[in-house]
């Protein structure tokens, strides 16, 4: 009967955390499609990769929501994350502002455009604070709301400035205001969990750490469209870009899975059986995806317009490009947990080949998405075997509140 309750408890988390995301991710997607048709193909490309490159930024926010959910599981006190938090957005916000001007010249983007895309960073790594109590304490229902309301309100400004005939700068902007207003009543929101109990200290290292394995996924996961952006022309880059849309269905679409099961990956008793469901409901999640993007490729020019017609015969591998991503997410997520972060050193293996491929070799659409499938595949299967073989029970980790918290969700 308790593996039939914890089974029922994590479909239940699944369900809020999927609702709240597909929230999110459809106002996102919603923005890539209107922002394609109303910027048009010779003005999408920059903001397209603005946006990849905020990700990219973001990736302390993703790493700060794991650990501060890990240690919450542990039974680290309320306050002292916090304090954590605003470590790492200060650090964040200094790192924006010095990569402005840079990226601004490697991406031929605006100075303001790209200023609006990077300063949202710092905002989005608070939020992201909260929504790791959230998780850590299994307190999804609430989780899922806020994930909602964080991309209604980095969407939806966003939305409006385009609609009235705005660029990317304004969009971009709006959309960094519309975050801020929704991260100002972020904690009271969340409150304070209960499950948080014991005085540990957890430092920027640990965020580091946890950051440098993020950073490896998203990259993977984005730096394609940056570089279409670098060696194909215009027309093209905006193109591959609209087709990198189904990559991202297909990566983030399945995050649930992550977010519920993750805090089982930090209590060792748990995390191999936790790490091989996530893998397989992943693997089946992805399967599914890259045949409804087949079937559904001949929609394409329907959506975003004709001019995008070219990569329509390519959706499936866009979409086969994200599913393996989603499925390496998964296995990072447990070295993350386990704090065996040396694992993503594979990653980041993966990710050099695939730059220095498409820069020196790949020049149209399909060499650019056949080597990012490429990439995605044989990064996935050696870090998915390592995670598995070094995933092995042990000792509950201090803090039983915040394990008991676990046990009645």
């Amino acid at each position: 009967m308790a593996v039939s309750a914890d089974s029922r408890s994590a479909v239940t988390g699944m369900t809020w955390v999927t609702v709240g995301a597909i929230t999110a991710n459809a106002g996102g997607y919603l923005l890539y499609v209107l922002a394609s048709r109303w910027l048009g193909v010779s003005g999408y490309s920059e903001f397209a990769s603005l946006l990849a490159a905020q990700l990219v930024l973001c990736v302390p926010a993703l790493a700060l929501q794991t650990v501060v959910a890990r240690e919450v599981v542990r039974g680290q006190q309320l306050e002292a994350l916090r304090r954590l938090t605003l470590r790492c957005a200060g650090l964040v916000a200094v790192l924006a502002a010095l990569l402005v001007p840079v990226l601004s010249v490697i991406l031929h983007a605006g100075v303001l455009a790209t200023a609006g895309a990077l300063l949202a960073a710092p905002v989005l790594v608070v939020l992201s604070g909260e929504q790791g109590l959230l998780q850590g304490s299994g307190r999804f229902r609430e989780l899922a709301v806020l994930l909602a309301l964080a991309g209604v309100g980095r969407i939806a400004p966003a939305v409006v400035a385009l609609g009235l005939g705005a660029g990317s700068a304004v969009a971009l902007i709006a959309s960094a205001v519309g975050s801020f207003a929704v991260t100002v009543g972020a904690r009271r929101y969340v409150g304070s969990p209960d499950a948080v109990t014991v005085a540990i200290t957890t430092t920027v290292r640990s965020v580091l750490m946890a950051s440098q394995v993020q950073l490896a996924l998203i990259a993977l996961s984005s730096v394609d469209v940056m570089i279409a952006r670098i060696v194909l022309e215009g027309e093209s880059a905006s193109r591959y870009a609209a087709g990198a849309v189904v990559t991202k269905v297909a990566f983030w679409l399945p995050q649930a899975v992550g977010v519920v099961l993750y805090p089982r990956m930090a209590h060792p008793q748990e995390s191999a059986r936790a790490l091989r469901s996530a893998l397989a409901i992943l693997g089946g999640l992805g399967a599914v995806t890259v045949a409804a993007a087949a079937v559904g490729a001949p929609l394409l020019p329907f959506i975003v317009g004709d001019a995008y017609a070219p990569v329509q015969g390519l959706l499936w591998a866009f979409a086969a490009n994200g599913a393996l991503l989603t499925i390496l997410q998964g296995a990072l997520l447990a070295a993350i947990a386990g704090e065996r972060t040396r694992l993503a050193l594979v990653a980041w293996l993966g990710l050099a080949v695939e730059i220095a491929v498409m820069l020196a070799v790949a020049r149209t659409v399909g060499e650019l998405i056949a080597t990012a499938v490429s990439t995605a595949l044989v990064t996935t299967t050696v870090v998915c075997a390592l995670a598995l073989a070094g995933t092995r029970s042990g000792v509950a980790p201090s803090g039983s509140r915040g394990i008991a918290a676990l046990r009645r969700t």
